[in-house]
């Protein structure tokens, strides 16, 4: 990959315990590595996609932020990486992610309102996360996730174990991790 600007490490203490983080920035994304001193030969990693009004503000009408809450509980115990991936609404921005909700108000599940939006269900792409794996040496990892196509775009790191996140549903959420399930194969 060309012009992938890195910055220095950091420390940053959070709620969940001390990790460390560097941003790796990719054109006009910036990807985080947040990471613990204590990483295995075969680390817990965590992919985790960018949701602003899950992570940040608190939706309970999807999962991610339940999920990047029970990764960073979890690789501070175990140590371990976070890749914060900067692909937000499956890569489709946040202007069209609010346009696709606007759609599933109308009754529309969030694939079917990528597609009326003219996406495609999924939309990002992951080779900026082998960059950063690769660029901590790390090449094979135990990988907390859901989403098998997470595991199969890792084309050069071997994933020697799939970590389920376990979240329960609400009546806001229910629909969405269906069709994540039904639609998209996600391991729930």
């Amino acid at each position: 990959m060309n012009n992938i600007e890195i910055s220095q490490i950091a420390t940053l203490p959070t709620k969940y315990g001390t990790f460390k983080i560097q941003v790796f920035k990719e054109n006009d994304k910036e990807h985080l590595a947040i990471f613990t001193d204590n990483v295995s030969d075969e680390p817990v990693v965590r992919i985790h996609s960018e949701c602003l009004t899950g992570d940040a503000i608190g939706s309970i009408k999807c999962d991610c932020g339940e999920q990047l809450d029970y990764a960073l509980k979890t690789i501070a115990k175990e140590g371990g990486m976070i890749i914060y991936h900067r692909q937000e609404g499956r890569n489709i921005g946040l202007l069209n992610k609010v346009n696709a909700y606007a759609l599933q108000d109308t009754g529309l599940d969030t694939v079917a309102a990528n597609h009326q939006l003219g996406f495609k269900a999924d939309e990002r792409t992951y080779e900026i996360v082998e960059y950063i794996l690769n660029h901590f040496g790390m090449t094979k990892i135990r990988l907390l996730t859901n989403n098998p196509n997470k595991i199969e775009n890792l084309k050069n790191i071997e994933v020697v174990e799939r970590l389920p996140i376990v979240i329960v549903s609400n009546p806001h959420n229910a629909k969405y991790l269906h069709i994540k399930k039904e639609k998209m194969g996600h391991l729930l």
